[in-house]
């Protein structure tokens, strides 16, 4: 049911305005427009509008400036910002400086409208506020794709709260570089940020790195030694490749989280803790808790907040800005200031990057590094691309033939989940697993495919829309418009 109500926009864009002006009143809202910052003020000091649309960039007042005296004035008074400077920072800004919800330019209409009808249903409560100058100068996240903007505005709800996150994506998307983001711009930022390794740490010492452990606990422990909960206290402990912990460490950190406190290995006084949990992963946990490798009850206690990061070939579209963020990082470095021909661009777009970010960072250092040329041409950047393939094996490798079917795959994936299990059998219930298993990565490559749009996901699939929403909800699939 749609809530009606007095709908305030602000736009530079007379195009922008007619579009929400209709779109909005064809529904039955009190809809007034402006193209400046100044009437728009005007309108809310005066006690008018159940809710404000207003671009970040105006003629007289940028939206961020005004936002802190709106929320001062009218605390209960929802904002949704739009802009078309699709940055981490934007989406950052408009959630510090208390707007309802970021909305990056262009927009879907549908979404718009649903969030006013959101908005306008709420119970109307003040939102926290953060002093703007206390954020880190530096952009920890680069891109303007789709699929960023959604990771944007999903760190942006997540800064002001103490959800436990769980980060999933190959590796070198940056899931660290996101667990630190949440960290830095969290209202736990004065706290410490501390990192671990599930997969670099021995696993007879894992659970003494995680609670530390006492004098004498075991062969070669002269001096207790404190651990990564304790020097994580009051601030953000993330724990990559969670993945890899053994269960027997899976069985005490859950103990952690359901009771809040924890003992050192050899130690009998249990300790409180207060931190912030954020996980990161390169696995399918769903696969390793039907290989009884992974602990269910775990999987739901750290997957509070699911956060998929897109890897690099799915937002093509960003490789520019990466590129010229990290030729610039090299700059400071010493190294020489160089760029990219549009012909090299176009080769990179079209490259697999098996290892992402991490994989173009390397190749931008190494070109800053090695080539003379102030502009990198399409040759050089087509030979550096090859030397990788031959080293890598040629980019994104399965192993398996390319003219392989659906069902050949899945008959050789059986055959080696049986070896696995020796002379036993795996756990019943493998016909619901496998499919369940199948499932997933259907449902989230339709909608990658499809830009998140679920009407032609669902005729994509053969699917009613609501049957699809259905799966999207009990599979958890984080929801994107990813570039294609």
């Amino acid at each position: 049911m749609t809530v009606k109500g007095s709908i305030l926009i602000a736009d530079d864009d007379a195009a922008i305005r007619t579009v929400l002006n209709q779109a909005l009143s064809r529904v039955g809202h009190d809809v007034r427009v402006t193209s400046n910052a100044a009437t728009l003020w005007r309108w809310v000091s005066a006690g008018d509008g159940d809710l404000v649309i207003t671009d970040v960039v105006m003629p007289d007042e940028n939206a961020f400036d005004m936002l802190p005296r709106i929320k001062k004035a009218r605390p209960d008074l929802p904002v949704v910002v739009m802009s078309a400077q699709n940055t981490f920072m934007t989406a950052i800004r408009a959630s510090e400086s208390g707007a309802y919800e970021y909305l990056p330019k262009p927009f879907d209409l549908t979404e718009l409208l649903n969030i006013v009808n959101r908005a306008l249903s709420e119970p109307k409560k003040p939102r926290h506020d953060r002093n703007l100058e206390e954020q880190p100068d530096s952009m920890p996240l680069v891109g303007r794709s789709p699929a960023m903007q959604d990771i944007y505005r999903m760190l942006a709800r997540m800064m002001q709260t103490d959800l436990t996150v769980m980060i999933s994506g190959e590796s070198g998307t940056g899931k660290e570089l996101v667990a630190r983001a949440l960290h830095e711009y969290g209202r736990r930022r004065n706290g410490p940020f501390v990192a671990i390794n599930m997969a670099a740490i021995p696993r007879d010492l894992i659970e003494s790195e995680l609670f530390g452990h006492e004098k004498g606990a075991f062969t070669g422990a002269q001096n207790r030694s404190t651990g990564r909960f304790e020097q994580a206290e009051g601030g953000t402990l993330f724990l990559d490749e969670i993945g890899d912990m053994p269960m027997e460490a899976q069985t005490r950190l859950l103990r952690v989280l359901q009771q809040g406190e924890y003992t050192t290995v050899g130690g009998r006084t249990p300790i409180k803790t207060d931190v912030r949990i954020v996980a990161a992963t390169n696995k399918d946990l769903r696969t390793l808790i039907n290989q009884g490798l992974f602990r269910e009850d775990l999987f739901y206690r750290l997957n509070v907040v699911p956060l998929r990061l897109p890897p690099l070939r799915e937002r093509s579209e960003d490789i520019p800005d990466l590129v010229r963020h990290f030729f610039k990082q090299g700059e400071s470095e010493g190294l020489q200031q160089k760029r990219i021909s549009p012909a090299g661009y176009d080769l990179m777009k079209r490259y697999p990057w098996p290892g992402n970010v991490r994989e173009l960072e390397n190749l931008i250092r190494r070109l800053a590094a090695l080539y003379p040329q102030d502009e990198i041409a399409a040759e050089i950047i087509e030979q550096e691309l090859r030397t990788r393939d031959a080293v890598s094996g040629g980019g994104i490798s399965t192993g398996l033939p390319d003219d392989l079917s659906i069902g050949q795959a899945v008959e050789i994936y059986l055959q080696r989940y049986f070896a696995e299990f020796g002379t036993d059998l795996p756990p019943p219930g493998l016909y619901q697993r496998l499919l369940a298993e199948v499932e997933y990565p259907l449902v989230l490559a339709s909608m990658t495919a499809t830009r998140g749009n679920q009407i032609k996901a669902a005729e994509l699939l053969g699917l009613n829309r609501n049957t699809l929403r259905k799966k999207i909800r009990e599979l958890g699939v984080n929801v994107y418009r990813g570039g294609r």
